[in-house]
């Protein structure tokens, strides 16, 4: 259902406020470059900073662009199981094709309490959900058992994207859930291995900047193109670590400012990168062609 190369967009400022305008620019890039689907309003889309207004437009103009020319995946996830129902609920108002639900961060609820946050999100709504596991930022992960349990016991859970960084999560996942749900890279660097041992696809980052390059990765790994898939690998791999040399989504802001004029504004707390990291993500593009 979201096998491939799905773009985490960021989502362009200008003097404060969502840049529309911009935004269509870079769902029309990522339509050109052969993307599966984009997923608006995630982490690299600044969601804690967007007020609820911006989040539900912002979805809506994702769905709008894209026109059913690829997926669109809403970020809807809050560490607040009503606020979470509630986005989600939108999204799926606004014509999305599924709904991307990050763990709850900060408060940290036990096994338990994460199983009925989503069991309470899937059961509001008919959007197929894809659960996002990301102790990094949220201080907890979606446990195996949990995700097996959310597998089992709610119909429209049917993916995770996942991001805690261990090729060992996938292979363990894969013991535990049905066949059919998948299993999502959610580390550029890790897409590779990942695919390996049974992911289906990416929510990639890197793809706002290099689109065709990363669907092409996705593409000849699922084929069973191995050797072909570690030179894009290898190939890429300064451009997935480089991304992250400072918070996401500043370098990528900053990336796509060089590549389609995008402003490369963040909004607090995030700041713009210092001179020395954007010479090396020039520097960067440069390596790979992408400048224009």
């Amino acid at each position: 259902m979201f096998a491939g190369t799905y773009t985490a967009l960021v989502t362009p400022f200008r003097h404060g406020q969502v840049d529309y305008d911009g935004f269509r620019q870079l769902i029309e890039a990522q339509i050109a470059g052969g993307v599966d689907g984009i997923v608006p309003v995630g982490t690299t889309g600044e969601s804690p900073t967007l007020s609820h207004d911006e989040h539900r437009d912002v979805i809506k103009a994702a769905v709008d662009i894209a026109a059913g020319r690829i997926k669109v995946v809403g970020g809807t996830g809050s560490n607040a199981t009503d606020e979470a129902i509630a986005l989600t609920q939108d999204a799926e108002k606004a014509g999305a094709d599924g709904a991307l639900i990050v763990a709850p961060y900060y408060n940290k609820p036990t096994p338990e309490g994460l199983y009925r946050h989503f069991r309470a999100i899937a059961e509001a709504t008919k959007l197929p959900i894809i659960l996002y596991s990301i102790p990094g930022r949220c201080g907890i992960d979606i446990g195996v058992d949990v995700v097996a349990r959310l597998a089992r016991d709610c119909p429209n859970i049917v993916a995770i994207k996942e991001a805690g960084g261990t090729v060992e999560r996938v292979s363990q996942l894969r013991q535990v859930v049905p066949d059919t749900f998948e299993i999502i890279s959610g580390d550029d660097s890790l897409t590779l291995p990942f695919i390996s041992v049974g992911a289906v696809g990416v929510i990639s980052v890197a793809s706002n900047v290099a689109p065709s390059q990363v669907s092409e990765l996705v593409r000849v790994a699922r084929d069973g193109h191995l050797a072909r898939a570690e030179q894009l690998h290898r190939r890429l791999y300064p451009l997935f670590k480089n991304l992250f040399i400072e918070s996401n989504p500043s370098p990528t802001k900053y990336a796509l400012s060089l590549i389609m004029s995008l402003s490369p504004e963040v909004r607090l707390p995030l700041v713009e990168m210092t001179d020395e990291n954007r010479q090396l993500v020039r520097a960067t593009l440069a390596d790979l062609g992408l400048l224009p």
